[in-house]
């Protein structure tokens, strides 16, 4: 578990494939940045760009990671060398809970469709697949690119959901959402309360 709060910036260092097929996956060597390896082990979970990643292989300023096909094509900014990444260690039974529950699987991919400076701040606005639409609420938590953020405004429209978000400039400073553009591609995770919900009520 991870609370969408980033802890450093890295950048993907080295893309390996762990095989010729077209179903092989990659191995990432992926600088750690300011992120703190001291107390991360073989096999602690670390979210990049907001999906989770087991560590394989670690160095003083540098972890590997084996990211498979299928995760490559459910997420955006984790195959290419040289990108920043967002990340963040899992979450331990003592620390805050900043943002909220995050678990660090992708449920799919916004497009960005607005991101301008608004006084002091940015506004965000993405436009989500329509299955994930139904689980953005007002002023509810979604994950964008590993980052808890919240939700200002949501409308339904006939190719999905658009939902906006203010952006605080400490934010952008410290996160990868700063090189967002419009048409760029996110990774959204919905809000874990929000799927419980959905599933007791169906479930009726």
């Amino acid at each position: 578990m991870f609370t969408g709060i980033v802890a450093a910036v890295g950048r993907i260092e080295k893309v390996t494939p762990l095989g010729s097929e077209p179903e092989a996956g990659v191995r990432l060597t992926v600088a750690a940045g300011g992120l703190d390896l001291a107390d991360v082990e073989l096999g602690d979970s670390i979210a990049i760009q907001g999906a989770c990643m087991t560590v394989i292989q670690k160095s003083a300023d540098a972890f590997d990671v084996d990211v498979s096909r299928e995760s490559l094509n459910k997420t955006v900014g984790l195959g290419d060398k040289g990108v920043e990444v967002n990340l963040e260690k899992a979450l331990r039974a003592h620390d805050r809970l900043g943002g909220h529950l995050v678990s660090g699987h992708v449920d799919g991919l916004g497009v960005v469709a607005k991101f301008e400076p608004v006084g002091e701040s940015h506004e965000l606005r993405v436009v989500a697949p329509k299955d994930i639409g139904k689980y953005l609420a007002y002023k509810g938590s979604v994950t964008v690119n590993g980052v808890s953020l919240t939700v200002n405004s949501v409308s339904d429209r006939a190719d999905g959901c658009e939902f906006s978000i203010n952006l605080i400039p400490h934010t952008v400073e410290v996160t990868t959402l700063k090189a967002l553009s419009k048409g760029a591609k996110v990774n959204l995770e919905i809000d874990l309360i929000a799927r419980y919900v959905e599933r007791m009520m169906s479930a009726q």
